[in-house]
Protein backbone atom coordinates (compact mmCIF):
# COMPACT_ATOMS: atom_id res chain seq x y z
CA UNK A 1 0.00 0.00 0.00
CA UNK A 2 2.92 2.38 0.65
CA UNK A 3 4.00 1.88 -2.97
CA UNK A 4 0.75 3.53 -4.05
CA UNK A 5 0.53 6.09 -1.24
CA UNK A 6 3.90 7.77 -1.88
CA UNK A 7 3.46 8.59 -5.59
CA UNK A 8 -0.17 9.66 -5.10
CA UNK A 9 0.80 11.97 -2.25
CA UNK A 10 3.62 13.42 -4.37
CA UNK A 11 1.29 14.03 -7.32
CA UNK A 12 -1.31 15.69 -5.11
CA UNK A 13 1.38 17.86 -3.47
CA UNK A 14 2.67 19.00 -6.87
CA UNK A 15 -0.87 19.77 -8.09
CA UNK A 16 -1.52 21.68 -4.86
CA UNK A 17 1.53 23.93 -5.27
CA UNK A 18 0.91 24.46 -9.00
CA UNK A 19 -2.63 25.56 -8.15
CA UNK A 20 -1.33 27.93 -5.45
CA UNK A 21 1.01 29.54 -8.00
CA UNK A 22 -1.83 29.76 -10.55
CA UNK A 23 -4.22 31.36 -8.05
CA UNK A 24 -1.68 33.92 -6.82
CA UNK A 25 -0.60 34.72 -10.36
CA UNK A 26 -4.23 35.26 -11.43
CA UNK A 27 -4.68 37.75 -8.57
CA UNK A 28 -1.49 39.58 -9.54
CA UNK A 29 -2.63 39.76 -13.17
CA UNK A 30 -6.12 40.98 -12.23
CA UNK A 31 -4.72 43.70 -9.97
CA UNK A 32 -2.31 44.82 -12.76
CA UNK A 33 0.81 43.95 -10.82
CA UNK A 34 1.85 41.46 -13.49
CA UNK A 35 1.39 42.21 -17.16
CA UNK A 36 0.65 39.51 -19.74
CA UNK A 37 2.49 41.56 -22.37
CA UNK A 38 5.75 40.59 -20.71
CA UNK A 39 6.98 37.43 -22.47
CA UNK A 40 8.04 35.47 -19.38
CA UNK A 41 4.79 36.21 -17.55
CA UNK A 42 2.77 35.21 -20.62
CA UNK A 43 4.73 31.95 -21.00
CA UNK A 44 4.33 31.00 -17.35
CA UNK A 45 0.62 31.85 -17.44
CA UNK A 46 0.06 29.82 -20.62
CA UNK A 47 1.96 26.86 -19.16
CA UNK A 48 -0.02 26.92 -15.93
CA UNK A 49 -3.28 27.15 -17.87
CA UNK A 50 -2.27 24.17 -20.04
CA UNK A 51 -1.45 22.13 -16.94
CA UNK A 52 -4.61 22.95 -14.99
CA UNK A 53 -7.26 23.27 -17.70
CA UNK A 54 -7.82 19.47 -17.91
CA UNK A 55 -8.72 19.55 -14.20
CA UNK A 56 -10.99 22.59 -14.49
CA UNK A 57 -12.95 21.66 -17.63
CA UNK A 58 -15.00 18.74 -16.18
CA UNK A 59 -15.85 20.81 -13.10
CA UNK A 60 -16.98 23.74 -15.27
CA UNK A 61 -19.40 21.42 -17.06
CA UNK A 62 -21.01 20.48 -13.74
CA UNK A 63 -21.10 23.90 -12.06
CA UNK A 64 -23.64 26.55 -13.01
CA UNK A 65 -22.42 29.46 -15.10
CA UNK A 66 -21.30 32.29 -12.82
CA UNK A 67 -19.86 34.46 -15.56
CA UNK A 68 -17.52 36.89 -13.80
CA UNK A 69 -16.47 34.41 -11.11
CA UNK A 70 -14.90 31.06 -12.01
CA UNK A 71 -15.57 28.58 -9.21
CA UNK A 72 -13.83 25.61 -10.86
CA UNK A 73 -10.38 26.35 -9.35
CA UNK A 74 -11.91 26.59 -5.88
CA UNK A 75 -13.72 23.26 -6.28
CA UNK A 76 -10.62 21.51 -7.64
CA UNK A 77 -8.54 23.05 -4.85
CA UNK A 78 -10.94 21.70 -2.21
CA UNK A 79 -10.92 18.27 -3.88
CA UNK A 80 -7.10 18.15 -3.96
CA UNK A 81 -6.83 19.21 -0.31
CA UNK A 82 -9.42 16.67 0.83
CA UNK A 83 -7.79 13.88 -1.16
CA UNK A 84 -4.31 14.77 0.06
CA UNK A 85 -5.05 15.42 3.72
CA UNK A 86 -8.10 13.34 4.61
CA UNK A 87 -8.95 10.56 2.15
CA UNK A 88 -5.50 9.29 1.15
CA UNK A 89 -4.18 8.88 4.74
CA UNK A 90 -7.28 6.92 5.77
CA UNK A 91 -6.79 4.51 2.85
CA UNK A 92 -3.35 3.66 4.20
CA UNK A 93 -4.69 2.21 7.44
Amino acid sequence: MMAIYGPLKLILDVVFFIMIVHIIMSWLINFNILNLRQPIVAQIWAGLNRLLEPLYTPIRRILPDTRPLDLAPLVVFIIVISLRDYILPTLLF
